[in-house]
């Protein structure tokens, strides 16, 4: 088996042993620390050994020993009979219930702040090290281990299992929250000198299928936001070998080349859009789908339907309703009924901002971007230049940071 494949075995058995060890041993934070310790057996002695019969069985096995190990060594007492009633012999199989959805609904908890969250999923379902996940998010390693350890202690006390139907409907918004934001990291990187992280983007995906399929298991049918989701993340993803050209320089998605665009990928993503929009309500992360998927299907970035997409960002806005959903908004008016509308509706939005003391939104990059490219379009070049110049001085990543700074000197060369 190779590597690639053990680890996609390693990660698919993660939360399902953290879930199998919590029950017995009553005690979330001790239970990951052990499924740990497992993983890095498993990764140091299935190369040599081989997989095992019963993979599931030998990590349960392992990280109850492990387990068993720390608790001799804090209270120096253990005897064979508690061994022998929390550990089962060596490959034998376990339960057939797949537990994963429980473990990632207790790592989404809603008492968890966001990124303590993403954090703690990323590590007890998606099977990544304190220094993994501390090297993705480009923190060091000890901050991010006190942020798991805060994570963990926060849960701590809390049932693994789901208490009904209204208990399971009242973690999945934020389990949704946690995916949505895990992608959007490795999509536009917060920081780095690089656009997109593609194992965070990856991450997110499996996650989200992962978590449709136990959740279809549990319920019978699949969640309609979850689906939303997932072909959100899918659509967006298909596009991820244009967004960048050679050298790692940002490319605009009017500027893309679309034969580059990862056509099953995206495929998968329009299906799932139409299989789920006409499922009851439509929810944010369906509706942002749908704009995806308008996106996705146009041959060419003249061909697209930006009266439908204004029509969808109109829908999204009364579902949730926010200063981001209206900035997107009037990128979409820009391109359907030219700029002077569009940067009438961005003043509207930064008075109304200022009005409920969200002034500060005004300086958000993206905010001066979409200005610089309204201002673009309806031909005041020296207003964009200065525009995409203060959203460059702004811009935390360094790749958008080198794409707004050409941008800028791009105009003012073509004024001389």
């Amino acid at each position: 088996m190779t590597e690639a494949i053990q680890q996609d075995l390693l990660r698919d058995l993660t939360p399902q042993v953290v879930a199998i060890v919590t029950r017995r041993c009553g005690d979330f934070d001790t239970a990951e620390d052990a499924v740990q310790e497992a993983l890095v057996e498993a990764v140091r002695t299935w190369p040599e050994r081989g997989i095992p019969e019963q993979p599931r069985g030998w990590l349960v096995t392992t990280a109850m020993r492990r387990l068993l190990d720390a608790k001799r060594r804090e209270a120096r007492r253990r005897d064979r009979e508690r061994a022998d009633h929390l550990a089962e012999p060596e490959g034998q199989e376990t339960s057939a219930v797949d537990d994963s959805l429980d473990v990632l609904l207790l790592c989404c908890h809603p008492s968890l702040t966001p990124a303590s969250a993403v954090a703690l999923t990323l590590r007890a379902v998606g099977g990544l090290t304190t220094r993994q996940i501390a090297h993705a998010y480009l923190v060091p390693e000890k901050t991010m281990a006190q942020r798991i350890s805060r994570a963990k202690a926060t849960i701590k006390g809390r049932s693994l299992g789901i208490d009904g139907t209204a208990d399971l409907a009242a973690r999945i918004p934020a389990m949704l929250k946690v995916l949505y934001l895990l992608f959007n990291e490795g999509y536009v990187a917060t920081d780095g000198d690089r656009l997109q992280r593609v194992d965070l983007c990856a991450e997110a995906i499996r996650l989200a299928r992962l978590a449709r399929t136990a959740l279809t298991r549990v319920t019978g049918t699949g969640h309609g936001e979850l689906g939303g989701l997932l072909a959100l993340m899918l659509l967006l993803d298909a596009r991820r070998p244009a967004r960048v050209d050679a050298h790692g320089a940002v490319v605009p998605l009017a500027d893309q080349d679309r034969s580059l665009w990862r056509s099953e990928t995206s495929r998968e993503g329009i299906a799932l859009v139409d299989s789920v929009i006409g499922t009851g309500r439509p929810g944010t992360y369906q509706v942002q789908a749908a704009i995806a998927a308008l996106h996705n299907r146009a041959p060419s970035a003249e061909e697209t339907d930006w009266l439908q997409i204004t029509a969808l960002y109109g829908l999204l806005e009364r579902v949730a309703p926010g200063p981001i959903v209206t900035l997107n908004k009037a990128v979409a008016v820009g391109y359907a009924d030219g700029p002077g509308p569009a940067l009438a509706l961005l003043d509207d939005l930064l008075r109304d901002c200022a009005r409920h003391g969200d002034a500060g939104f005004a300086d958000h990059p993206r905010v001066s971007a979409v200005r610089a490219h309204l201002l673009e379009l309806a031909g005041d070049l020296d207003g964009a230049a200065a525009a995409y110049e203060l959203a460059s001085a702004r811009a935390t990543n360094l790749a958008e940071r080198r794409f707004l700074t050409s941008k800028a000197a791009a105009l003012r060369d073509a004024r001389c």
